[in-house]
């Protein structure tokens, strides 16, 4: 009888891979193997390993995997848009899951207990965003949203839209942030204007600003931290 061809070795290396990860996490992965493993569920019956490598190379680092656009990754040749799609997907679930944490606690206690999650989602956009994040009296979070998006360098801090957003979400208090694509986290002097503006249309409707956060390269600057409000 013909010899059996022996199982390719990247069967059992996926198998260890996985067994890695659910005996003690990440804590002993590199960059390129939690990608590995994260491509093992989308790209079937294929050693991963070196697009894992290619793709950190190819964008700069893992965070960067992840805060690509889909259109930049299904560029990249052996990524389908299915597996594209997939990559996307982590991070907003990721993100949504520090939203519904931060929901799910009684109170928050100060504004930098969003800033996890507004560092995950406005961290590697490519256009600034505004955010809001509307606070019942008890300051739980009611709502988040996406307020507006604007070019690659100016978004668009209206006074009148953002407490409009507060009236409809019947906040009593409110935290606003935006993300800076260029990487600098010092307001501009129109950031800083702005905010001045939006507080004084906020007091107008009785709605309390609790800070201001700019997000940029995975850091964050709080205006209220620096006494800017």
């Amino acid at each position: 009888m013909p010899e059996r061809s022996p199982k390719p070795h990247y069967i059992g290396h996926r198998s260890r891979l996985r067994k890695r990860f659910f005996d003690s996490g990440f804590d002993s992965f590199a960059d390129y193997e939690i990608l590995e493993l994260a491509l093992t569920y989308v790209i079937p019956r294929k050693n991963v390993k070196l697009q894992a490598k290619l793709l950190i190379k190819e964008f700069g680092s893992l965070k960067q995997v992840f805060d690509a656009d889909i259109k930049d990754l299904i560029k990249i040749k052996f990524l389908s848009e299915y597996s594209a799609g997939f990559l996307v997907f982590l991070k907003k679930l990721f993100s949504l899951y520090l939203l519904l944490d931060i929901k799910q606690q009684n109170k928050i206690t100060s504004p930098l207990m969003a800033k996890d999650f507004l560092i995950s989602s406005l961290s590697g956009e490519r256009i600034e965003k505004v955010y809001i994040l509307a606070l019942d009296s008890g300051n739980r979070l009611t709502s988040c949203k996406e307020l507006e998006s604007g070019t690659v360098s100016k978004s668009f801090l209206i006074p009148r839209k953002i407490a409009e957003a507060a009236l409809n979400s019947k906040a009593a208090s409110v935290i606003i942030a935006h993300n800076h694509p260029g990487g600098t986290l010092r307001p501009s002097q129109s950031d800083i204007l702005a905010t001045i503006s939006v507080k004084k249309a906020l007091d107008a409707v009785e709605v309390l600003l609790l800070d201001h956060i700019i997000v940029s390269n995975n850091d964050y600057f709080s205006f209220k931290e620096h006494m800017l409000i």
